[in-house]
């Protein structure tokens, strides 16, 4: 009797199993005819993408990267997903994110500066987390850095430009920029290099560039959570706050940030054929763009 309940049991779950499996083939091949009626062709990495993770991917990207009305526009999405693919680093995802960018009205200088933005992050996540402040310490000093800010802004008179051109003006110009508890910090660094490292942070992050501070503090923090560095998050999500980043606004940007790794993880995986790849995306770029007056564009 036992051996009997036994048999049944299994050809019950082999039975579940297997319309599980079907049904599992049968939501692959309708999220693939989706991308076909879309894209106007079904693209080799789309085939190539495992049947049972497709649906959800593609689920994903459609509500998240491709979709005209979440918080953060299309060029701000495609920015964040080229500063995270370029530190990870995904070849794949880089030619991906720098061509929809360009798609969604990205500028070359705009593209630069998400890829320097990246490069800063790392940069200094790679300094802090080697000095590891303390936490509680960093937060408090991050808050009265930007406390010292706005009260620089909001002076009527402004504060006297500092010509940086070694450690001490450097140390200066910090004091000055975050007040005197961020630039003990950050004025750690090699004092030989002090100064440079100073400028790229000023003239990169700080300065009025062609990508605005909110978008800039979004594309870093978003790279700093899947580094993952914690100081990075603390700092660059209280900046974003501060360039006036709503909570939905940094919940995409960190999405998109999951959403990179998880496809550039897959992509390299298995192995997709690269130039094949570059072909594909181009293809997507052109017939989306030959489809946009059709529809409703950000």
């Amino acid at each position: 009797m036992r051996k009997l309940v036994g048999l049944v049991c299994t050809m019950v779950v082999a039975l579940a199993a297997g319309a599980a499996n079907a049904q599992m083939v049968k939501d692959a091949a309708a999220a693939r005819a989706e991308v076909q009626r879309m894209w106007g062709f079904t693209p080799g990495f789309i085939k190539a993408f495992p049947d049972v993770a497709l649906p959800g991917a593609w689920e994903e990207m459609k509500t998240l990267q491709m979709n005209p009305t979440t918080a953060l526009n299309g060029k701000q999405k495609e920015l964040i997903g080229l500063a995270v693919a370029s530190q990870i680093p995904c070849e794949y995802c880089i030619y991906a994110h720098s061509e929809f960018a360009k798609l969604n009205g990205a500028t070359q200088a705009e593209i630069g500066e998400a890829v320097a933005m990246a490069g800063l992050t790392r940069h200094w996540s790679t300094f802090l987390n080697g000095l590891q402040p303390d936490e509680t310490k960093f937060r408090a000093d991050v808050a009265k850095g930007l406390a010292h800010m706005k009260a620089s802004m909001s002076a009527k008179t402004p504060p006297k430009p500092i010509d940086v051109v070694d450690a001490k003006s450097a140390r200066e110009d910090m004091v000055q920029s975050f007040g005197p508890e961020m630039a003990e910090l950050f004025g750690k660094f090699p004092p030989e290099a002090l100064a440079a490292a100073w400028r790229e942070e000023k003239d990169v992050e700080l300065a009025q560039t062609s990508l605005d501070s909110k978008t800039k503090s979004l594309v870093a923090v978003a790279v700093a959570a899947q580094i993952p560095c914690r100081y990075c998050i603390i700092a660059d999500t209280e900046f974003a706050k501060a360039g006036g980043a709503s909570p939905r606004e940094l919940n995409e940007a960190l999405a998109m940030a999951s959403h990179v790794r998880n496809w550039s993880t897959v992509l390299n995986g298995l192995q997709v054929d690269r130039a094949t790849f570059k072909k594909d995306v181009d293809k997507v770029v052109k017939n989306v763009k030959k489809a946009l007056p059709k529809t409703a564009s950000r």
